[in-house]
């Protein structure tokens, strides 16, 4: 077994892990470059001070030749890991019906700007989905807007906002998770639309995010029958490389959703859903937990790549994606002490945050939680 294959299968995947200091199984996998990305949520939280440190350790322990990218879900509203004394941040839907771009990109700046000092380099947002239908449980007032117009405007002005200050963004969920009746944490979503519909609405941020050069999008767990009969997007070679590749020519990131999420874990096993996605198009595998299910994925993309020439050239492929990505990853490391604190719930952004808040208009709130 090729110790350079293990490398490059390692980098193919995102993991979550438990507790607010380091493990240190964790410490050996990142040492040996045999992890790309990890990700912080709820449990990893305890402290501005306690989150520096953390991202600091989880950052040295990589090699200079393979370094680590720490990620965070901080979109505003209902889902923000990270809270006070950090600015919390009103709904993007609130954020949108202001209706100003400028004001929408000083918001990505702001929230950039404190996830920057905390050295944390990828925000698993925007999201790009449309809120069409009030009665879905999983995106609602997490969306920018109703229209795809508005989702566009507001989603990108986001993204640039974060970029403004160094750190990466990912536009969610591709295709499209807006018009479901159903969270694709529990089940597998179905949206039944025509294509003329799909490309018009559902499609349309996303192909703007990949015309403009964002430089993530992360797969929905939702089967577009007009498109895709049967698969989810995650494991849609018709979707992630027939559309996505091949007729947006997107070059950036495709990173999926969680594996653990219901609507593919209780239809394909772990092993399943790497090598087929690999397949499909997936260039990075978000596995939050358990660690003996991320190790699992591991060794199944290396064995499927030992043995298989066409996945060895798709891990080569998507392991080159995950460089470039990292190359564009420049945010300092953290900041400690007093120069931490005085970045964090500056008072410019709580005033900015309550500004929004005071002119959101009525509307339904999203029912998603830390989850997401």
């Amino acid at each position: 077994m090729s110790l350079r294959l293990r490398r490059l299968c390692g980098q193919l995947l995102a993991v979550g892990f438990e507790g607010t200091s380091l493990p240190e199984a964790l410490r050996a996998r990142i040492a040996a470059s045999e992890l790309g990305v990890a990700m912080l949520f709820g449990p990893n939280v305890e402290s501005p001070a306690q989150v520096a440190g953390l991202v600091a350790s989880l950052r040295r322990a990589a090699p200079p030749d393979a370094p680590l990218v720490v990620a965070v879900d901080q979109e505003g509203g209902a889902v923000q890991r990270l809270r006070a004394p950090l600015t919390e941040w009103p709904d993007m839907l609130s954020v949108g019906s202001a209706g100003d771009p400028n004001l929408t990109r000083a918001v990505g700046a702001a929230l950039g700007a404190e996830l920057a000092a905390l050295g944390i380099q990828w925000d698993f947002a925007p999201v790009l989905d449309v809120h069409t239908n009030p009665a879905n449980p999983v995106i609602g007032s997490r969306a920018f807007g109703r229209t795809p117009e508005a989702v566009t405007a507001h989603a990108l002005a986001f993204w640039r906002g974060l970029r403004d200050r160094g750190v990466l963004g990912c536009g969610k969920h591709f295709p499209g998770h807006g018009d479901t009746l159903a969270d694709s944490h529990e089940t597998l979503p179905r949206v039944a639309h025509d294509e003329a519909r799909l490309r018009a609405v559902e499609l349309a941020p996303f192909r703007a995010a990949a015309a403009a050069g964002m430089e993530a999008l992360m797969t929905a767990h939702v089967v577009f029958p007009a498109l895709e009969p049967e698969l989810p997007a995650t494991l849609s070679r018709r979707l992630l490389t027939g559309l996505l590749r091949e007729a947006w020519r997107y070059e950036g990131l495709v990173a999926s959703d969680d594996l653990g999420m219901a609507a593919v874990a209780e239809r394909w096993t772990i092993e399943e859903l790497v090598v087929e996605g690999l397949r499909a198009g997936v260039d990075l595998f978000l596995v939050r937990r358990p660690r003996e299910r991320q190790e699992a994925a591991f060794e199944a993309l290396v064995r499927a790549a030992e043995r298989d020439a066409g996945l060895r050239a798709r891990v080569e492929a998507s392991a080159a994606r995950v460089a470039r990505f990292k190359a564009l990853a420049r945010t300092p490391l953290p900041l400690s002490g007093e120069a931490l604190l005085a970045r964090l719930g500056a008072p410019e952004s709580r005033a900015l945050a309550a500004s929004i808040a005071r002119v959101a208009p009525g509307r339904e709130a999203s029912s998603e939680v830390a989850r997401a």
